[in-house]
């Protein structure tokens, strides 16, 4: 259905700036705006002004934002509880869509937003509602990852200290020191792994979707959850490809005329901690899974680069990710039989 009216809504930790066009006509217009707090009561107040405004909450509307972690999450609750189209993009996208542009502030941001709507109407993806049980999911690996940094951060200082300390007493003494912190957030870091796996069997789609991952040889059960939950249960992206170059393992080719010809490279934008993961688990599948064992010796004989090799091994991992959850269906290895 053509949409008739775009919202742009800048979103911060306590506001929320929203601004509309009621159509491409009016695009050069200068777009309507208020600012409301971004809590549940702000939004009612945000859906009663919109009303009062004749900008019905349909089919004919779309709302665009960027997107910003966690501050947009109770925009997008809300939004996909009315069943209204929202796209989040990426905030580099925006900007650059907009070319050359000066100053900033919340209310030009909003405004800038609804043009973009309107710019773009024709090739905006809506967003997909945001799975309830993905939520406490990916507070839990958050949660997760604080935990085993700090764990981290106090074992590595103590490490550093007796490298360069002349006194073991006062070395002891600290290890004395820190050693109920560390005992404290081993003991949380136990409690929120055994979390997650109460949360994943508490839904029956999700456990479902995770013991399919689980199937693949080389991903294991923190990369599983990572999946699940940075692919939204898999509706973020449309094709196994897509979901590839999210996590950053899809090389991209670098040459222009005859001037300029680089080797092919991923790209810089990408989810960071899932392709860490991703790489550990390449690692895992050369050791223990033949077929990428022996993918691994033949492309090194051919003179491929190490990292390249693993590159592609985990661009297997996802799109074979991606096709067991799609499919419906345990992954089945071949290789061994067709040997």
């Amino acid at each position: 259905m053509k949409k008739k009216y775009f919202i742009g809504i800048d979103v911060s930790k306590h506001t929320l700036d929203v601004a509309f066009i009621v159509n491409e006509l009016s695009s050069l217009s200068k777009p309507v705006w208020k600012q409301f707090n971004n809590t549940l009561q702000g939004l009612q107040q945000m859906k009663c002004w919109l009303n009062e405004m004749h900008v019905p909450l349909s089919e004919q509307t779309i709302v665009v934002i960027e997107n910003t972690g966690i501050y947009h999450r109770l925009l997008w609750q809300f939004f996909s509880s009315l069943n209204m189209e929202i796209c989040i993009e990426n905030a580099a996208q925006v900007k650059w869509s907009l070319g050359i542009a000066r100053g900033k502030n919340d209310k030009v941001d909003s405004r800038r937003l609804a043009l973009y709507a309107v710019r773009n109407a024709d090739r905006l993806k809506p967003t997909p509602a945001l799975h309830y049980a993905v939520m406490p999911l990916k507070d839990l690996l958050t949660l997760r990852n604080k935990l085993i940094v700090q764990t981290r951060s106090f074992e590595t200082a103590l490490k550093e200290l007796k490298q360069v300390s002349t006194s073991a007493a006062d070395i002891t003494a600290l290890k004395k020191f820190l050693q109920p912190a560390l005992k404290g957030l081993q003991q949380s870091l136990k409690q929120t792994e055994q979390k997650i796996k109460d949360v994943l069997k508490q839904d029956d789609t999700v456990y479902k979707k995770y013991k399919l991952l689980n199937t693949i040889p080389g991903i294991g059960h923190i990369t599983a959850v990572y999946l699940i939950c940075c692919s939204n249960m898999f509706t973020m992206c449309a094709s196994g490809k897509q979901l590839a170059c999210y996590c950053g393992v899809v090389p991209f080719d670098y040459q222009s005329g005859i001037s300029i010809k680089g080797k092919h490279h991923v790209h810089k934008m990408a989810n960071k901690e899932l392709k860490r993961l991703l790489h550990m688990c390449a690692l895992t599948s050369i050791k223990n899974h033949k077929e990428f064992k022996d993918y691994y010796e033949r492309k090194k004989q051919e003179g491929k680069h190490a990292m390249s090799i693993l590159n592609a091994i985990k661009n297997k991992l996802v799109l074979r990710a991606f096709a067991v959850v799609k499919n419906d269906k345990p992954y089945l290895d071949k290789y061994v039989k067709a040997a």
